[in-house]
């Protein structure tokens, strides 16, 4: 507990990413002036037989570039334009209400024995809408447990555990997948552009539809047999009973499943016949269909969500459509700045050639340390959770670590692709024992109503298991996954062919 509160004070104390770019980009046009005044340089690993000398930022040549780059640097961010495109029908389906009766539908719907399973897979199945994960699963999970006489601390805790530690796993392709696979695509260019050129966004799909699966058992196995058994019997006075969905809303869910199978079937006709014109001359997996999975997640989400809107009267003409994704991009505005700092410090990265300087020499450090293999992925897993207690967000990680992790994973043989994967589960664990998460006090809010004693302290300690247990099963799935070779998503192997 001394420990978790340490890193409470000091996380606290952290910068706010946007600061925290900033300093970064100072810190690259510092480092980018001492290491070309030193004569750095390294083998071009794309031309052989030439050099790649470290540019200096801060010459007339560096401060023009970073004044008339400055623009580009922000547009070009490859997650800019994935994230908000995907936004718009993500959040479309969101506002309609479509995701938080769907998630209501799901864990209300199932036997009493099967509860349980039913919150863990709910809460992983809600990262295509975060938000609606943690604002409407988890004190309905509370409810839920509180309704069928169990501790209804135990249905929170199995909620958040699905919500914030099965972040990165998902039956469907959500935003994650295109935000964290284009700065993944932008680091693996900075050493084998042709490679990065083929990479498509679902290439974890494989390696997170298994992972949902082994996610919701720990994480059934850990509320029932660990967190449940500790909390005891519920001896409060709050009682609970879930409010069942509304006759529009059943309508309105159903007219929405309806929609999502004949939009999948009508998106299927571009792709899978020879004749279709996403299909291109190759396989599907080679097809143009693998490199526009943005517009596709966006359609595949606007068009059942409006249909429920329509139905449930949320929507009534296109003005309500409109206003609904325009409330969608007001919530990105952190994110937009966040992109505009993190945008410049990717291109910078680029254009100093530190990233390959640092991969090459990382590489060759590393290999001739003989860290290689199952120790090499701990120790990223590692780094990866330790970072995650101090820094919550996903994507502000990514574009820190990716410049760097994926071109050294890549010189010692391991694909962009499996970096991403390891990357994700790391990320994910440690979710819900970080108190610096944005939702971690909305969480020990719902908790409060059913015991007024619930602290930070009582919150970590509760969820600490789930963390210890996904940690664990993740990356013994992860080492399984690894030696049978099996590509973790389309098209996207494990290793790399340098």
């Amino acid at each position: 507990m001394r420990l978790l509160d340490g890193i409470e004070r000091v996380g606290n104390r952290l910068p706010h990413p946007v600061t925290l770019f900033a300093i970064f980009c100072l810190l690259i046009m510092v480092a980018s002036a001492i290491f070309a005044n030193l004569g750095v340089q390294v083998d071009d690993p794309v031309n052989e037989g030439e050099v790649l000398q470290v540019k200096n930022l801060l010459s007339a040549e560096g401060i023009k570039y970073m004044f008339e780059s400055a623009v580009s640097n922000f547009t070009g961010f490859a997650p800019l334009g994935t994230v908000l495109v995907t936004m718009l029908g993500i959040g479309l389906a969101e506002r309609s209400g479509l995701i938080s009766a769907g998630l209501r539908a799901l864990v209300m719907s199932v036997p009493k024995q099967l509860m349980t399973a039913a919150l863990v897979f709910g809460g992983i199945m809600s990262s295509m809408a975060a938000d609606a994960g943690y604002v409407v699963l988890t004190p309905l999970g509370a409810v839920l447990f509180a309704g069928m006489g169990r501790h209804p601390l135990a249905g929170l805790a199995a909620a958040f555990a699905g919500v914030s530690g099965g972040f990165s796993a998902n039956l469907l392709l959500t935003s994650l997948d295109p935000l964290l696979g284009s700065l993944t695509q932008e680091a693996a260019a900075t050493l084998d552009p042709a490679y990065a050129g083929q990479m498509n966004f679902a290439m974890n799909y494989y390696f997170m539809i298994a992972s949902v699966i082994l996610i919701t058992l720990i994480g059934t196995f850990v509320t029932e047999k660990i967190v449940e058994p500790r909390l005891g019997k519920y001896k409060g006075e709050v009682k609970e009973t879930a409010e069942d969905l509304k006759p529009e809303e059943k309508k309105g869910l159903w007219a929405a499943f309806a929609a999502f199978i004949l939009t999948g079937l009508l998106l299927s006709l571009l792709v899978v016949p020879e004749w279709g014109p996403l299909r291109g001359e190759g396989s599907i997996i080679d097809s143009p269909f693998f490199h526009s999975l943005v517009p596709v997640i966006l359609i595949m989400f606007f068009i059942p969500g409006l249909v429920y809107g329509m139905v449930t009267k949320t929507i009534k003409n296109d003005k309500d459509v409109a206003n609904q994704m325009s409330d969608t991009m007001a919530t990105m505005g952190s994110y937009v700045v966040l992109a505009f700092i993190a945008g410049q410090f990717v291109a910078y990265f680029k254009e100093t050639n530190l990233g390959i300087v640092l991969a090459i020499n990382g590489a060759e450090f590393l290999e001739s340390t003989g860290f290689k293999g199952i120790p090499l992925i701990l120790t990223f897993i590692l780094i990866t959770g330790i970072i995650n207690l101090f820094i919550g967000s996903a994507s502000a990680k990514w574009a820190i670590m990716a410049p760097v992790f994926v071109p050294i994973m890549m010189g010692l043989g391991y694909s962009p692709e499996f970096t991403q994967a390891v990357y994700r589960v790391s990320d994910s664990t440690t979710n819900i024992i970080s108190p610096l998460l944005p939702y971690f006090a909305i969480i020990i809010a719902f908790a409060q109503k059913y015991d007024k004693r619930v602290g930070i302290g009582t919150l970590i300690s509760t969820m600490l298991p789930y963390s210890l247990f996904f940690t664990l099963g993740w990356v013994l799935m992860l080492i399984v996954w690894m030696f049978t070779g099996i590509d973790l998503g389309p098209g996207s192997p494990i290793y790399y062919d340098k």
